[in-house]
């Protein structure tokens, strides 16, 4: 399910939302699916479980999973019209990248065609 790269600089955590963000987009978890459960994980993985709930914090707080008391966590229903802080901060984050694209003299051409080649590959692989 999940793999980490101890070599890897980033934090574990990070790789953790990472790793889960990549089963949800390409469609290995869907919608509602149960996500093990702090202590399994950080059993499975064999580390610290404060890092696994560190990860499960942020991912839920981005939306993409959501906790039920006495039930566990679940890979949260998307949000197509519920545009959340995360996803606004998104978008910042493209307006951002979009204008130092533009300063550094690429088109709004092949800057669309980046995006849509993503989007493109996330259709195709069965992301959302």
């Amino acid at each position: 399910m999940i793999q980490l790269d101890f070599s890897d600089r980033r934090p574990l955590y990070e790789q953790i939302k990472e790793k889960f963000k990549e089963l949800i987009f390409t469609g290995a978890m869907k919608e509602q699916d149960k996500i093990p459960s702090v202590r399994e994980l950080a059993s499975i993985l064999a580390i610290n479980p404060n890092t696994i709930q560190r990860a499960y914090k942020e991912l839920e707080e981005e939306g993409y999973i959501y906790s039920q008391r006495a039930k566990g966590s679940f890979i949260a229903p998307v949000q197509q019209t519920q545009e959340t802080a995360y996803v606004k901060a998104l978008y910042k984050d493209l307006t951002e990248a979009a204008g130092e694209l533009f300063y550094r003299g690429e088109s709004p051409e092949t800057v669309t065609a980046e995006i849509m080649k993503v989007y493109d590959t996330m259709r195709r692989d069965g992301g959302r």
